[in-house]
């Protein structure tokens, strides 16, 4: 019940970190259908191109031996050795491809479906794996009557194929019974051969529903409640308390480090007192004034008090504060279409002051 309540509450599709975990970790899509499949066309191919040429040259070996009993001496271990060597090549020879061909199909289905990588987690010892709770769990389970009615399906699928195709072919069974020994072989082989046929092609649909399964099943597994959503973007992008914290202190800093600018400037241009926005001129320098400081309401009148306890000028100019306020950001050229408004500005602080600020 606990289990069918966690993934009732798993609303949320998996997010694009999980699945890179996921996949980190072994964690893939994976169905075991296309891998049985892959070993039955193997062995398709090997009874079509391989057994038919193998045979022959096994049987004529195993011939020679059953001929040519008496020409193996076993009078000794030696011996012994020798005849063992000769009949194991023999089957090797005719064994050997075959495995290198099913092998082939495995790693191909498996490569096929994911790309390969090394996961040391699976390989990891794990006490789940050995428990016999977790195994009877797994087996007893909703996962294992899950996998027990594919399997029976798949059985009672693959069982009706075979079933249909020996009906079509009773009356070969009948004449292979009453026909000449030697010709047996070839004819089960080419029995065998169709047969096999047959279950491939009725097991490509339940393949293809498989992997279609497996993929949809392993999304619906790595699905997410909202409380996981929420704190999987907390880890990503930070908690956001701290982060605001942090941008607070940022402009703390930012605040302090203007207003020590502010007794460099040359005169500050007031909203009188929602806005304040402290320029630098200096004609030496060359180039446009610049904005060292500027700020409202309580940032404003900090600006005024700086300004009046080192002697800045004050300036009130109500649409020219509050248009330099929204459009220059500190440590900025103001741009040119302020330059004659703040012109008449400068001119009539030299003008009051008797251009003792331009030392400044």
């Amino acid at each position: 019940m606990a289990e069918d309540q966690d993934k009732d509450s798993k609303t949320e599709d998996a997010s694009e970190k999980k699945i890179s975990d996921a996949l980190e970790k072994g964690n893939v899509p994976f169905s075991k259908e296309a891998s049985v499949f892959a070993s039955l066309l193997g062995i398709l191919l090997a009874l079509t191109f391989l057994v038919a040429e193998k045979v022959p040259a096994l049987v004529a070996d195993l011939s020679r031996l059953i001929d040519n009993a008496g020409g193996y001496a076993l009078e000794d271990g030696g011996d012994a050795l020798v005849l063992f060597s000769d009949v194991g090549r023999a089957i090797a020879l005719f064994i050997l491809p075959i495995v290198l061909l099913l092998a082939a199909f495995g790693v191909v289905a498996s490569l096929a479906q994911n790309a390969p990588r090394l996961v040391p987690e699976r390989i990891r010892p794990q006490w789940n794996r050995i428990s016999p709770k977790a195994g009877w769990k797994r087996i007893f389970g909703s996962q294992g009557l899950v996998e027990f009615g594919r399997s029976l399906f798949k059985f009672a699928a693959v069982g009706a194929v075979a079933a249909l195709f020996l009906r079509s072919e009773i009356s070969g069974v009948i004449n292979a019974a009453i026909t000449d020994p030697t010709l047996l072989p070839a004819q089960l082989l080419s029995m065998a051969t169709r047969l096999l046929a047959a279950v491939c092609v009725a097991t490509i649909v339940l393949v293809a529903a498989d992997l279609v399964w497996s993929r949809f099943k392993w999304r619906a597994d790595l699905r997410m409640t909202r409380q996981e959503v929420k704190e999987e973007m907390k880890q990503m992008e930070g908690d956001p308390f701290v982060k605001a914290r942090l941008r607070s202190l940022a402009k703390d800093r930012a605040r302090r480090r203007m207003l020590t600018a502010v007794p460099t400037a040359t005169v500050i241009i007031t909203n009188p007192t929602h806005y304040a926005i402290a320029l630098r001129y200096r004609q030496e320098d060359g180039g446009a004034p610049l904005v060292v400081a500027k700020g409202a309401d309580l940032v404003a009148l900090k600006i005024r008090e700086i300004a009046t306890k080192h002697g800045i000028p004050i300036v009130e100019d109500k649409p020219l504060a509050r248009s330099l306020y929204g459009a220059v950001e500190v440590d900025q050229w103001i741009p040119s279409e302020f330059y004659r408004a703040v012109a008449r500005v400068i001119y009539y602080v030299y003008t009051q002051e008797g251009g003792k600020n331009a030392s400044r």
